[in-house]
């Protein structure tokens, strides 16, 4: 047993930000000004996990890409995008769900996530944060963004939790 494992075994709800998350961070634009990204295919994986011990996820994210939806379609996850606060949009999605802050983890990246990561029980932030954030974490994973960390982190409640 770990020091997180307290933590991770009382999360209820995820909560994730996109670019930086599930992302490394970087975009292809094209000359008709078509966005891409890079995800890595691993996650899928951890996100079924989740489901399988109860845990509800959801992305919520200030970009407004129709890629965001179409990726959090492919992994079954609910999205919200193109948010102005997404501490207000946190909030509403735990009490949706009748979920406390306590019970959430957070898994950000940048400047704007900070008020999400200070907010919940469990804040997670991947290898490769902002230093800006980074500080605010309980859990740094060892995966960077993009490259894993989403599996990461979800692995590690799915062992917490069955």
């Amino acid at each position: 047993m770990n020091e997180l494992d307290p933590l991770l075994s009382g999360v209820r709800l995820a909560v994730f930000d996109f670019d930086g998350v599930f992302t490394d961070n970087h975009v292809w634009v094209n000359e008709r000004g078509e966005e891409a990204v890079r995800c890595c295919r691993a996650d899928g994986f951890g996100l079924h996990r989740l489901r399988e011990v109860g845990v509800e996820s959801v992305i919520l994210t200030t970009e407004a890409v129709p890629i965001v939806a179409v990726r959090a379609r492919k992994l079954e996850v609910e999205c919200r995008h193109g948010l102005a606060d997404k501490l207000a949009a946190l909030r509403e999605e735990a009490e949706r769900r009748g979920v406390s802050l306590e019970e959430t983890a957070f898994l950000g990246n940048d400047i704007n996530d900070a008020a999400c990561l200070e907010a919940v029980g469990l804040a997670v932030v991947p290898a490769d944060a902002w230093p800006e954030v980074a500080g605010l974490a309980r859990w740094t994973l060892e995966r960077r963004g993009g490259e894993g960390c989403v599996r990461e982190f979800c692995d590690a409640v799915w062992a917490a939790q069955r």
